[in-house]
Formats: structure tokens, C-alpha cells, sequence
């Protein structure tokens, strides 16, 4: 009989599966990176316990375009800086991707908010401009003129927080008990450009990230770089302190009903 790839999997195909995995050469990424600070209530309501901020209410936006073999993949995140038991590190809000392949194995494995979306990085000269997009809204904008290099950094490791969770089946609450996993990245940097310029945020409904607005900008830089992940589960949440939160993974129909805060341009 001809072989069915939807078949089972022998334990030997598995294990060369992981071993080619645990192989990938590394894979280089061209990004603008912009860095504020905005209103530290803001920060503090988007966090869901037991993540808690940090002594400074920062955002942090990455926009990049990267070499995956085969294919290049537009990649997003919006995030602020958050605590979790004495480790400092970011809590994406949204990570747009434009690609499924991108999507799954972020999600499922690693608990990461990401959805389809628009990705760009564009450069013309001394020019760039950065974006993300869905929905037709180009909800986060950065755009700028390219300076002096910057000295490069040595290799360092970041943390990002996700939550792992299945929603119930039911549409009420979880199948499975939600957990936070810690993402730890090495990071090394071959290239590195400071840019001088703005952020623009967009009012989106199901993108409110004009909710955390630009109040002092600290840096925009353009840059490549490369990193490794390896991610842990840190602890078990509790579900009743996760569930308000939930719509922060989903485009959720009741978002119609939200607006933007009051006084908001």
C-alpha cells in the first residue's frame, strides 16, 4: 500500500522530526524597533494577574521582515513591560503574522497571541517606515530617517509572558487550567541604526493599542538580528483572574460595543 501521510507516525519518523527541528540554522530578521513610555494606569489594566508592572510603564513595538527558508514571513508584537516573581520582561498584547505556518506552532505550543495580519518594513534611502496592520487599519505606524549606526550589543537574553489556555467547549470559561510560560530568547545583533522619527497609533477596534499612547519616546532603531527560544511553564493561573482577559486573544464580536476612552483624539 501506497503510504498515507495522515497516517501514524512511527516512533523513528517522530524523532527524526524533532532532530531536524532542533537543527534550523539560524535565522537572520530585519526590524524597526520603537520603545515608549506611556500612561503606567494603562499598563497596569492590561496585565492579567499574576503579571504585575514594572517601575517603568513601557511599550514595546518590533517590526520586522524575516529570512525564513522557503519563504519570508512578515512578524509582529506589541508589548509592555511586565513582572512575574522577581523576572522582568514584556507581555505582547498582539503579534500579527503573515502567515498560518507562523501562527500554529506560536500559539499552540507556546500560548502567543498571534493573528493574521500586515507586516511591513520598508526603506527607501535614509527613509523608513514600519507598520501593522489588520482589518484594513494600520493601527501602529512608525516611520523615520535613518542615523548613525550604534555600537553593538553584546548577546542578551529577553523574556517574554504568555498565557497557555484552551477555552471550553461550551464557550464558558477553560477546558484545561490556564498556565504562564516564561519565553526566554538570546538575542544577537549584527546591525544596528538609530532612527529619528514618530510613532503613530491608529484607533482599531479590535486593535485598541491607541489605548497605551506615546507620552515620551526613548528610541526607534532599525536593525538585524537573531534569536534562539526555549519556553517553560512558570506556574498555573487561576482561571476567574484569566477570564477577563480573554478577549485580548480574540476578535471578539462584543468589541463592537467598546470604544475609545473618553477625551481620546
Amino acid at each position: 500500500m501506497a503510504r498515507i501521510r495522515y497516517a501514524a507516525r512511527t516512533e523513528a519518523e517522530i524523532a527524526a522530526a524533532r532532530t531536524a527541528s532542533a537543527k534550523l540554522p539560524d535565522i537572520w530578521s530585519t526590524g524597526v524597533v520603537a520603545v515608549w513610555e506611556t500612561d503606567p494606569d494603562a499598563v497596569a489594566a492590561v496585565l492579567p494577574p499574576p503579571l504585575e508592572p514594572t517601575a517603568r510603564p513601557l511599550v514595546r513595538v518590533t517590526v520586522s521582515t524575516v529570512a525564513l527558508p522557503g519563504y519570508p514571513l512578515g512578524a509582529g508584537s506589541f508589548a509592555v513591560a511586565a513582572a512575574h516573581r522577581g523576572t522582568e520582561g514584556w507581555y505582547p498584547l498582539v503579534m500579527p503574522m503573515t502567515h498560518e505556518r507562523a501562527l500554529t506552532g506560536g500559539r499552540e505550543v507556546f500560548g502567543e497571541p498571534k493573528k493574521l495580519g500586515e507586516v511591513t518594513v520598508e526603506r527607501d534611502g535614509p527613509a523608513v517606515r514600519a507598520a501593522l496592520a489588520r482589518h484594513g487599519i494600520a493601527f501602529v505606524e512608525i516611520r523615520g530617517a535613518v542615523g548613525d549606526p550604534l555600537p553593538l550589543p553584546e548577546p542578551a537574553q529577553k523574556t517574554d509572558f504568555y498565557f497557555k489556555f484552551l477555552p471550553a467547549v461550551d464557550g464558558s470559561g477553560f477546558d484545561l487550567g490556564p498556565v504562564l510560560v516564561h519565553c526566554t530568547r538570546t538575542e544577537r545583533i549584527r546591525r544596528l541604526e538609530r532612527v529619528t522619527g514618530e510613532v503613530v497609533l491608529r484607533e482599531s477596534r479590535y486593535d485598541p493599542v491607541a489605548d497605551l499612547p506615546v507620552r515620551s519616546l526613548i528610541e526607534i532603531t532599525l536593525g538585524e538580528k537573531t534569536t534562539d527560544q526555549k519556553g517553560r511553564v512558570a506556574e498555573r493561573v487561576s482561571p476567574r483572574d484569566l477570564l477577563p482577559y480573554l478577549h485580548q486573544r480574540y476578535d471578539d464580536p462584543q468589541q463592537a460595543l467598546d470604544g475609545p476612552p473618553e477625551g481620546s483624539a
